[in-house]
């Protein structure tokens, strides 16, 4: 598909790599990795974009990961009440274990999407 090619915000994000040069990896560990979660280097590995651009500039990323968790939650509690049998307190428990799961992503991908609204890609920013 077109919109995850390199050279989108959505390569970027998705793939959680540099927003300048879509190639340095914005975390040292996997996704799904519980190794020092929300560890980021200072600094691109590949072009040297700075990835802290100020002091609390990851603040911003705070609210879009709240209103990302927000949206989850409702439409998991309510998809799994609507299309099942299972009681909403039972759609809960689920919710909390798979959120128990999924928060770190939710973290790293708000983090993206907030250096990404921050920072153009350049494809010859590769050193």
């Amino acid at each position: 598909m077109g919109i995850f090619k390199k050279g989108t915000k959505a390569y970027s994000i998705f793939n959680l790599k540099c927003p300048r040069c879509h190639e340095g990896d914005l975390f040292p560990t996997g996704s799904f990795a519980f190794n020092k979660p929300f560890d980021m280097p200072e600094t691109c590995p590949k072009c040297g974009q700075k990835y802290f651009l100020g002091p609390g500039f990851y603040y911003g990323a705070m609210f879009i990961s709240y209103i990302i968790t927000g949206f989850f939650c409702l439409f998991f509690v309510g998809g799994l009440v609507l299309f099942t049998d299972i009681s909403v307190d039972m759609a809960f428990v689920f919710l909390l274990i798979v959120i128990s799961i999924l928060f770190v992503w939710f973290f790293r991908i708000a983090r993206a999407i907030w250096i990404n609204v921050n920072v153009k890609y350049d494809a010859k920013a590769l050193k």
